[in-house]
């Protein structure tokens, strides 16, 4: 069985109000399943990560063949160049988001990952609807969680 997800982040300021959209495709059976979330205070790195997170943690089966397409070249460049395995060997020193990356570890390591990078915005269906996905949760306040990582360390 295959999986293509298609993530995006949206954040309305940086640090603002953010979201993060997915849409989950199983090919064989043409199943889609759409996931998005707001946070009161944010940034667009954080939540294209948190998308990719949230795409992995939703697979029921370990071991599962993903393809994930985003736009974002701070997930793609961290993963495929290795370099969020070099800031693991240094502690995250210096780097943002070293908590997102420890949880995005966790699930990375489970599953059988690769990622494709598009172009935002260029007329792509999919990321075009997780991007409207995420936009339409960083823009419903009455449905925001806190991300309370980012907010305890955001003057850092």
């Amino acid at each position: 069985m295959a999986i293509v997800a298609y993530t995006d982040g949206s954040s309305l300021g940086n640090p603002g109000p953010g979201g993060y959209g997915l849409i989950l495709l199983e090919t064989e059976k043409m199943v889609k399943k759409e996931i998005s979330q707001g946070f009161r205070l944010t940034t667009n790195n954080r939540m294209e990560l948190m998308a990719v997170c949230v795409a992995l943690e939703s697979l029921k089966f370990t071991n599962t063949e993903i393809t994930i397409f985003t736009d974002s070249k701070y997930v793609v460049d961290a993963v495929e160049k290795r370099w969020v395995f070099g800031w693991v060997q240094k502690g995250f020193k210096g780097k943002k988001n070293e908590d997102l990356w420890r949880r995005f570890l966790q699930v990375y390591k489970l599953q059988k990952v690769k990622f494709q990078w598009v172009k935002g915005h260029a007329g792509n269906v999919w990321n075009e609807r997780a991007d409207q996905l995420a936009v339409e949760a960083a823009n419903k306040p009455e449905n925001f969680k806190i991300d309370s990582y980012f907010e305890a360390n955001k003057d850092e």
